[in-house]
């Protein structure tokens, strides 16, 4: 991932910094886990600050264009020996020129501001994470992070209505993700055209990422030509497109070019896949990726991220034997899966955590057994026989003790 131009450290409208506030807002013991959470937010700030610059530089591309035209058709009329009608006419035809450029600065800006809002509403989002309202706050996480799933997984409807429901649209990005979905539907479609205007729109970016996603798509669209025989557009195609590639991707030009001799139909492996239905797939995951890495998001929807990072500190082998605990969430098929990627979690000591007040058993709090077998600590036993007159009942079994009869466990 590309480094960021705006980092979750920046700036509030206040002026302090997120790190700043998050430190005024937590006690000193509870910042660090409040700090390290503000981390992971990066995608929330990066994303519409980058949607923002992309208009700003679309608005100022329109407003040379149109102003060159102008100054030119000014300079033109001033030197062509025009009756009073043509000049009349011709500037007329300026004014209107003007006319139109200037609705179009004025929808721009409107489009600026309420981007610039969106960025200014995350901000504040991002300032009100205090401590005394983490659950709310999380609460409100959970949710853009579910809606940033389902638009990665083409749930556009449903994303649309879980964040209108919980009134977060300012808060995820539904429009980023359905200028993507535009392409992504005509990829599938088999059509290059929608991409290659994308690519139009951001060459300059992709330049100095050195990315070949254009090039693929103008390689797609030759083997399209060469598919259906027209052998003769293809060559001028080449000529046309893929020609200016040729100084820096020479070998694959000349495995593309091959192609008119070998035809569709050929069974050369080398050639044979070049027209197989999944170059087409394989675009379109080009395309997310570089999408991706265009807006600064992470490559994995933030959902998977999430649930590997809880998931890294809990996979051991023991996990995929057959008799793992169903307590165990790695004993799902869904989340092995994801997990399968992930290192095992290294355990140089054992550590034993309570079932009941999930803490852990150390000397401190040192682990006892039931008569059943089952261990829990003793602070989680000692609070329960204080409530209940002596009695322990095992949450596991439901079977019912006296806590003289629980005996001190000792671990070598």
């Amino acid at each position: 991932m590309s480094s960021s131009p705006m980092e979750v450290d920046a700036q509030l409208p206040n002026g302090n910094s997120i790190a700043a506030v998050a430190a005024a807002a937590a006690p000193p013991s509870k910042f660090g886990k409040l700090a390290e959470s503000l981390k992971l937010e990066h995608q929330l700030l990066r994303v519409p600050f980058e949607h923002y610059k992309k208009t700003i530089r679309s608005n100022h591309r329109s407003v040379e264009k149109e102003v060159s035209a102008v100054i030119s058709g000014v300079s033109d009329a001033a030197d062509s020996d025009l009756s009073r009608d043509e000049a009349v006419n011709q500037l007329s035809s300026l004014v209107s020129r003007l006319q139109g450029l200037k609705r179009k600065l004025e929808e721009g800006n409107r489009t600026e501001h309420l981007q610039a809002q969106k960025c200014r509403t995350r901000l504040e989002h991002l300032e009100c994470a205090e401590l005394e309202n983490m659950s709310e706050w999380n609460s409100t996480r959970l949710k853009r992070i579910l809606v940033d799933y389902m638009l990665r997984m083409s749930y556009y409807d449903t994303a649309v209505k879980l964040a209108e429901s919980s009134n977060i649209q300012d808060l995820v990005d539904i429009d980023v993700f359905l200028e993507a979905k535009k392409v992504i539907d005509a990829l599938q479609k088999k059509e290059v055209g929608p991409a290659l205007a994308w690519c139009a729109d951001n060459k300059s970016r992709l330049k100095k990422s050195k990315s070949k996603f254009e090039f693929q798509l103008r390689l797609q669209e030759f083997i399209e030509l060469v598919r259906a025989d027209n052998n003769m557009r293809a060559i001028s195609y080449a000529r046309k497109y893929l020609a200016p590639w040729g100084a820096t991707h020479m070998k694959e030009l000349q495995r593309v070019m091959a192609t008119l001799a070998f035809r569709s139909s050929t069974e050369c492996p080398l050639y044979k896949v070049l027209f197989e239905e999944k170059q087409w797939e394989f675009l379109a995951d080009q395309f997310k990726q570089e999408f991706c890495k265009l807006y600064g998001m992470t490559l994995e929807p933030l959902l998977n991220i999430y649930l590997q990072a809880g998931l890294s500190a809990l996979k051991t082998p023991f996990c995929y034997e057959d008799d793992c605990t169903k307590e165990d969430p790695l004993s799902q098929e869904a989340f092995r899966k994801l997990a399968q990627p992930l290192p095992y979690s290294k355990q140089h000591h054992s550590k034993l955590v309570c079932y009941i007040t999930k803490e852990l058993m150390d000397t401190e709090n040192p682990p006892l057994v039931l008569p059943n077998g089952y261990v829990y600590s003793t602070k989680a036993l000692e609070d329960m026989a204080k409530q209940n007159n002596g009695k322990i009942t095992c949450p596991r079994t439901g079977e019912v003790c006296d806590y003289t009869k629980v005996v001190k466990a000792y671990i070598s």
